[in-house]
């Protein structure tokens, strides 16, 4: 038989973890409350009138935590009916997310040989495997990709002592917000001060060192003087070799591109593989 009054007794880690089951299902919070206000002193009689609990309820909860920790706060595996669909539905859901289709709850269903449950049942056993997500788009890749990168492997270990070799691309600096729903007072519609029109960045990066110019339009990243190229040249003006890794944009296939660099020997413009814009963060 149980006292008529007993204490909990935890470490600063587990209060820790009992404050962290307040954010959590609802039994076990009131739980933790429970073990929250024993450990402050109070007896499981007052607990229990603050509560609306019996006080042979917060004894036996008080005295799980004890033997237990915070894990004997959880509720016990109980008997009850077979979960709807069987045991291995949530593994036949996972086979099917694992081909390549844009799987629905409908077609889920379907696949499954319309199993006995409802959609909201289903649904739910869905979240146990999967998270509603949008496909990720990769580039399709250059089939001679390999071939490419080992040829400016081997390029760049022929480049004297001291060169650089920097990656280089161009992105849009968007200064247009974007606009989504929001919650707001009926009849009342907020409005957002359009900052003005989006401008281009041509960047070129070497080992850590960013290099940045804003260009008012779409321009090569060596062509029309001055730009990135020559200040990079007048930022490395003791190396004895300046790459530069680009992709196949036609805008680095100009003719004031073609002149820049035979203009300068000391400058090399080599490109990457063709649609492989995951390669653009560094050299190969």
């Amino acid at each position: 038989m149980r006292p008529p009054t007993v204490f909990a007794n935890a470490s600063g880690r587990e209060c820790e973890r009992l404050r962290g089951l307040l954010r959590g299902p609802g039994r076990s919070m009131v739980r933790a409350v429970m073990v929250l206000l024993s450990l402050h002193g109070l007896p499981p009689a007052e607990i229990s009138s603050l509560l609306g609990y019996d006080p042979a309820t917060v004894r036996r909860w008080i005295d799980r935590f004890n033997a237990h920790g915070v894990a004997g706060l959880e509720d016990r595996p109980r008997s009850g009916r077979p979960r709807l669909g069987g045991r291995r539905l949530t593994g036949r859901i996972a086979a099917l997310l694992e081909r390549p289709w844009p799987w629905t709850v409908r077609r889920l269903h379907h696949y499954l040989g319309r199993p006995k449950v409802s959609s909201r049942t289903l649904y739910r056993r869905l979240r146990e495997v999967a998270v509603w997500r949008r496909p990720k788009l990769i580039a399709r890749g250059d089939p001679h990709r390999d071939a490419i990168l080992a040829t400016l492997r081997r390029r760049m270990a022929l480049l004297p002592v001291g060169a650089k070799v920097f990656t280089a691309d161009e992105t849009y600096v968007h200064l247009l917000p974007h606009v989504r729903a929001r919650w707001t007072l009926p009849g009342h519609r907020p409005e957002v001060l359009t900052p003005g029109r989006n401008r281009q960045v041509s960047a070129g990066c070497a080992g850590g060192d960013l290099r940045h110019l804003l260009l008012p339009t779409r321009a090569p990243l060596c062509g029309r003087l001055p730009r990135p190229a020559q200040q990079l040249l007048a930022a490395y003006p003791d190396a004895p070799a300046l790459a530069i890794v680009c992709d196949n944009d036609q805008i680095h296939h100009a003719r004031a591109v073609r002149d820049f660099i035979a203009d300068h020997p000391g400058v090399h413009l080599w490109f990457s593989a063709r649609y492989s814009p995951h390669d653009n963060s560094g050299p190969p």
